[in-house]
């Protein structure tokens, strides 16, 4: 009979994501995962066809972790900024998490943003829709715009570029939910882009 693994699937999924969180993705290989486990790496070949599969299984394991930040922002007193928060806190804790499941575009066939966004709305949509009274499309319209706010703050938090304090970040996201929030409100078809944008921009511009 061949030898027990003495270390678990889980084990090895764990050791890859706390050298995802030091290296970046590209840093998981079976010779750094196996020195982190005290293993050779027959354990790890036995469980995962190859490097790749765990690579998706971090990728999976870091967005729970994504998952769980994003959760703890509806304990906040406004619910939808503390999202906002918390994806913003994920983005400087988290910098090489972040950076996989963000900005590693296409993944094993997982990640990107356009997934993820679709990931992070599923976990808020029904908040959205009763806090601030929208419709799924509304909703949907509202959170797609702050979530790319919200990203251009948290890159320039990873890519080390950005010299905002945590106040000052809040103070951004605030006008651009109440401006984006006012538009989806008072602009008929703003969710879909169909209105006179012309005519609003000549309105607003002579003010």
């Amino acid at each position: 009979m061949p030898p027990k693994n003495i270390v678990t699937k889980e084990q090895i999924i764990d050791a890859a994501l706390e050298q995802t969180r030091k290296g970046g993705i590209d840093s998981v290989t079976a010779r750094n995962i196996a020195r982190m486990l005290g293993v050779s790496t027959h354990p790890i070949f036995s469980y995962f066809d190859s490097i790749e599969a765990l690579k998706t299984e971090v990728f999976r394991a870091a967005r729970l972790v994504y998952k769980e930040y994003i959760l703890r922002g509806f304990e906040e007193k406004i619910p939808f900024l503390g999202i906002g928060h918390q994806y913003m806190r994920f983005a400087a804790e988290e910098k090489e998490l972040y950076k996989l499941i963000f900005l590693t575009p296409g993944y094993s066939g997982k990640g990107g943003s356009g997934e993820t966004f679709d990931y992070s709305f599923g976990l808020i949509k029904d908040a959205v829709m009763r806090i601030y009274n929208m419709d799924e499309k509304k909703a949907e319209c509202y959170y797609r715009i702050l979530w790319l706010a919200s990203s251009g703050l948290a890159t320039m938090t990873v890519t080390g570029s950005s010299d905002l304090s945590d106040e000052r970040q809040s103070a951004i996201m605030t006008q651009v939910s109440l401006a984006v929030c006012k538009a989806i409100k008072e602009i008929p078809g703003f969710e879909d882009g169909d209105f006179d944008r012309e005519k609003l921009f000549t309105e607003l511009v002579s003010l």
